[in-house]
């Protein structure tokens, strides 16, 4: 089994970047679990589509490798960040090689953010654009990490104090439904 994690931020020391290699850990030996390096990948312009820019079909050949997909999304504005859903674009408009890579895709989703709700409205957002790419998302449980600095050192590096056994949770959870889905 073959998790890409996705996470919505690309800056080096992105708490959500250190939340996916911490899902990482509590998937174990249970599943492969690759973190998606998207940070070449352009902004989505259809003068460039065809044919793909090498980043993006790198990307598009690692996410149809991964039998499921697990974001790990920041909440900027009440929303998932610009880089995801530029992503995502690109993600969902393989038309060159006629395949579908996000359709009936297993999804999870988990974020971290400063403030103190949590990524709760961006993960909804992100539902209502997956769903509508038909990605198959399991809802319950979803992570969110509010005021994800309290639970971090002096360094910005991420401690998971109280959230490690709600992420443990979410893991097996995750991998049970993949699991189900790939009988």
């Amino acid at each position: 089994m073959k998790i890409i994690a996705i996470a919505g931020s690309l800056r080096k020391g992105s708490y959500n970047k250190q939340l996916a290699l911490a899902a990482k850990e509590a998937v174990g030996g249970r599943a492969e679990f690759e973190l998606l390096d998207y940070s070449d990948v352009p902004l989505f312009n259809e003068d460039i589509e065809f044919p793909a820019p090498a980043s993006v079909r790198r990307v598009r050949e690692q996410v149809n490798a991964a039998d499921a997909v697990w974001f790990f999304s920041p909440e900027y504005n009440h929303f998932f960040s610009g880089v995801l859903k530029n992503l995502i674009d690109w993600l969902s408009r393989d038309i060159e090689e006629e395949k579908d890579l996000l359709s009936g895709k297993p999804t999870a989703i988990s974020g971290a953010s400063l403030g103190m709700g949590g990524t709760v409205t961006a993960q909804d957002h992100l539902v209502t654009l997956i769903s509508f790419l038909d990605m198959d998302v399991m809802n319950d449980p979803r992570l969110t990490i509010p005021r994800v600095s309290k639970q971090a050192d002096e360094n910005g590096n991420l401690k998971l104090t109280d959230s490690a056994p709600f992420l443990k949770e979410q893991a097996d959870a995750f991998l049970a439904f993949i699991e189900k889905r790939l009988k």
